[in-house]
């Protein structure tokens, strides 16, 4: 049995876990990272990443089918499945060394590949192992929730850990859960040519604002989507191939194939907190405001902290720690600037406070600014008029923002910018984008902030009267 001190432990290989271990080991401190299972988490191995790839292929398939608004003859996509998958699997080779044993092992970290479990509060026992640390980081992400329905377990299904492997097409595609991850994976097998069912127990993306929520569900189901609301899991039945899913309400949906996407749970059960005197609840671990747990040498970041589940949480998180942990400087993380994005297409983002929150919070106070896709001459060029961008404002500055449409994702950035950074309305009006882009769609948003003020005021009319009758 080997006996080690270190300066910081990270316990998980995920995103948050990697940028602990590498920022503190480039700045001096001694670190020593544990990983039981894959190199680069849930993330690199079956989330954001193979996702994004498996949703690039679906996209493909899917403009061939829809080439004839560009004057281009639309073709029958001939998917290879498989194929597919392969591309999906490149992807995360392509990515894999970045997250690579050996490259941590250059910058200065010393890598065990095992499970860690606590023995003390300041201990922690990996296989034949014991490290003893000064500041432990605990980065062990979360898992897919696979809930207690009846004859669930007799029955052959398909999670995000394992949809990926899958290498036959399923010929019907059944989804339980109506979330993000479901949503997501539902679109892109669809467009990959199969025919797919949502089971959702209450409303499919009920957790965004429903105004933006609508658009993209009403897009998905001209595409074709099944998508059945108010239709809780009662019962699973069947084998591979011949899958029966019957609801609380008396329906049975038929499908080839079934996939899990419910939500996520904490990976805690390995790590035997209660001797190191850490508190958890049903969503995670229990930190405050530092991201410490009850046990003041230990931190959590990221899905195991029982707060917003995206990798760049737990980036975020990351840096919050290494100022803390590694420089013993006081930190915070605050989530109130922090967006995230769900890949259907069309897209959908959300930083800060849906229209519905800020309302509450705000009242009267709250003003709504808004532009919409089809005023804009790119979205136009590109007939991605569908969606529009909502910003919550208070006093001059945006307290959340609102986007549906085409790259949503990457437009959600000013507002984030702007929430990070306490901006007001008037910087985002300041700025000049470039003609045309989708961009503009933020400066008209916060345009139409101004818009009552400037055009529609009777004293800035006076004003104007005024100095149009003394200029010379």
């Amino acid at each position: 049995m080997a006996d080690i001190k270190t300066d910081i432990l990270v316990i998980g290989a995920g995103s948050g876990g990697l940028s602990v271990a590498s920022g503190a080991a480039q700045m001096g401190a001694d670190v020593v990272l544990l990983e039981g299972h894959e190199m680069g988490g849930d993330c690199l191995n079956f989330g954001c990443v193979p996702s994004k790839a498996l949703i690039a292929s679906a996209k493909a398939a899917y403009g061939q089918a829809h080439a004839a608004p560009y004057g281009v003859d639309n073709v029958a996509p001939s998917v290879d499945y498989a194929a597919a998958k392969d591309h999906v699997h490149d992807v995360i080779a392509t990515i894999a060394p970045h997250d690579s044993q050996e490259r941590f092992e250059g910058l200065g970290v010393k890598v065990i590949r095992d499970y860690g479990q606590f023995i003390s509060p300041t201990e922690v026992k990996a296989g034949e192992t014991t490290i003893r640390a000064r500041r432990i980081v605990i980065a062990t992400g979360s898992s897919p929730f696979v809930p207690p329905i009846p004859g669930l377990e007799d029955v052959p299904f398909e999670t995000n850990e394992t949809l990926f492997d899958l290498r036959e097409k399923p010929e019907h595609l059944l989804v339980i859960g109506g979330g993000p991850i479901g949503m997501e994976m539902a679109q892109a097998h669809l467009r990959l040519g199969c025919k797919v069912t949502v089971i959702e127990g209450d409303k499919a993306l009920g957790k965004d604002d429903p105004e933006a929520a609508a658009v993209v569900l009403d897009h998905l189901r001209n595409e074709g989507l099944e998508i059945i609301e108010g239709a809780a899991a009662a019962q699973v039945r069947g084998e591979a191939g011949a899958i029966e899913v019957e609801t609380k309400d008396g329906r049975v949906f038929k499908g080839s194939h079934l996939l899990m996407a419910v939500g996520r749970k904490p990976n805690i059960d390995r790590l035997n907190l209660d001797a190191a005197g850490i508190k958890t609840t049903k969503a995670g671990i229990t930190v405050d405001a530092a991201l410490k747990t009850s046990n003041s040498k230990v931190y959590a970041i990221g899905d195991v902290a029982g707060g917003l589940q995206f990798t760049h949480v737990a980036g975020f998180h990351a840096g919050i720690v290494i100022r803390s942990a590694v420089l013993g400087l006081p930190a915070k993380a605050s989530t109130a600037h922090l967006p995230w994005t769900t890949y259907t297409d069309p897209e959908l983002a959300q930083v800060g406070l849906t229209e519905a929150q800020a309302r509450k919070e705000h009242g009267a106070k709250l003003e709504v600014a808004r532009a919409e896709y089809d005023g804009n001459d790119r979205a136009i060029a590109a007939r991605k008029t569908t969606g529009f961008v909502k910003v919550m404002v208070v006093g001059g500055r945006p307290v959340g923002a609102t986007i549906v449409g085409a790259q949503a994702g990457e437009l959600i950035h000013t507002w984030a910018l702007a929430l990070a950074n306490n901006l007001k309305m008037k910087h985002i009006s300041a700025m000049v984008a470039p003609y045309p882009t989708l961009g503009e769609i933020n400066k008209r948003a916060a345009g139409a902030y101004f818009t009552p003020r400037l055009f529609e005021s009777d004293g800035v009319k006076r004003v104007v009267r005024l100095v149009q009758r003394w200029l010379p």
